[in-house]
Parts: structure tokens; C-alpha cells; sequence
């Protein structure tokens, strides 16, 4: 059967200027994911990895190529339509969960969907928390819930969207091996049942090995398979 692609990299480059010159934090990066694919990003610190997440998902510019996700070239965009294309494709899931921690466990996952207008964002997000197993934290605030419990707000809040795409920075990176495992798994299973194309940041090898395939970076360098 044939595959789609949903994101194509072009011969991305980074440079930052720094006080010795100009410092290239990825050269000439090019690479298609498909649809429905997982897909892991492996490196050392300092690889580029996230900086390339980053482009990936429009928050950082390139200094020179092309991204093109869903169709669409991202940086033909300004930064508010930049915003609205991440708004109905893209979900997050960060290692430091990014919750806001005036809003409850509920609204955290509300949120998104109230910003794009829905008017059954209660119900989406109520069903969606049920999902991933925290039905008794809804009015929870995340000072109160664990690192594993934030993080499957976070996933809940991700998944809530329908996102074409899943941009996931060291998910597991604050939690403990059994917490991360945890959260991993229900990641995945999540993943296959929405059929959300998966760019996973990880050292874990052991997680890296569960994505149909990796993309190893070396001093911002994609090194051929």
C-alpha cells in the first residue's frame, strides 16, 4: 500500500552567530515521514536533536531549506498562521510537561480545544482523561499529581486535538524507568489507535528500538542509516 508523506525536510540548515562567528547547528538536514510512522530522533547532547523538533514544529526558523507538513510549507507561513497549522496538526509532549498550574488537570486538557472554538471541549477532554487512567484527577491542579500523572495530562492534552503529528521532546526524561515505562506504553498504544505520525527525541535506546525507524544526528549531521 502506498504511504504519505506528512512532513518532508529539505536541506535544512541552523547557524546561530555567537562571539568567536557563526556556529551551524544543523547542516543541510533532508528526510520524509509518512503517515501513521514513529519515527525516533537519536543523538548526543548537543546533537541538534531538539533545535530540529523545534523546526519541525515552526517554533524555530531555519536558516535556509523547506518544511513541509501536511501540504503545507511551513515557513511560507507568518508566525500566527505558523500557530494555527501547530493548533490543528501538531500535538507536544515535553519533558517538563508544560502544564499551567493555575488550571485544573480537566481544563489543562480543555484548553486547546476551547482555543479552536469547540464547543464539546468538557466532554472531549473529560473522555480523554479516562483514557489515559486519571478519571478521579479532573479538578486536580498539577502541583498536587505526580510526575507520571502530569505527564498523562500532558499526553491526554496532546491526543485531544486528533493531531496529525505527535512531536514528543524526552517524554520520560523527569520520570523514574517504571513511571516512564508506563507512560510509554499507553504513548504508544495512544499513537496507533489515533493513527498520529509519531517524531519521538529520545536517548533511550530501548525506546528508540520501538519506532518503525531512527534518525541518528552527529554534530547536527543526519547520518545515513
Amino acid at each position: 500500500m502506498p504511504t504519505t508523506s506528512i512532513i518532508s525536510v529539505q536541506q535544512v540548515t541552523k547557524q546561530v552567530a555567537d562571539a568567536t562567528g557563526v556556529l551551524t547547528i544543523l547542516h543541510d538536514i533532508s528526510f520524509e515521514l509518512s503517515e501513521r510512522e514513529s519515527v525516533a530522533i537519536v543523538g548526543a547532547s548537543g546533537s541538534g536533536k531538539s533545535t530540529l523538533l523545534s523546526i519541525l514544529a515552526g517554533l524555530d526558523v531555519p536558516s535556509s531549506g523547506r518544511v513541509v507538513v501536511a501540504g503545507t510549507e511551513l515557513f511560507a507561513l507568518d508566525e500566527d498562521a505558523r500557530a494555527a497549522l501547530r493548533a490543528r496538526q501538531m500535538g507536544f509532549v515535553f519533558q517538563s510537561f508544560q502544564l499551567l498550574a493555575h488550571l485544573s488537570a480537566l481544563e489543562n486538557v480543555m484548553l486547546p480545544l476551547e482555543l479552536m472554538g469547540r464547543s464539546d471541549a468538557r466532554a472531549a477532554a473529560t473522555e480523554m482523561l479516562q483514557r489515559v487512567g486519571l478519571a478521579e484527577r479532573l479538578r486536580h491542579y498539577p502541583r498536587v499529581l505526580s510526575g507520571g500523572e502530569q505527564q498523562r495530562v500532558a499526553l491526554a492534552r496532546a491526543f485531544v486535538v486528533r493531531p496529525a503529528v505527535l512531536l514528543a521532546d524526552e517524554p520520560t526524561g523527569s520520570l523514574d524507568f517504571a513511571t516512564g515505562e508506563k507512560v510509554m506504553e499507553l504513548m504508544f498504544a495512544m499513537n496507533r489507535e489515533a493513527g498520529t505520525t509519531l517524531v519521538l527525541v529520545t536517548h533511550d535506546r530501548q525506546i528508540a528500538a520501538r519506532c518503525d525507524r531512527q534518525l541518528r544526528i552527529e554534530a547536527g549531521r543526519l547520518l545515513a542509516p
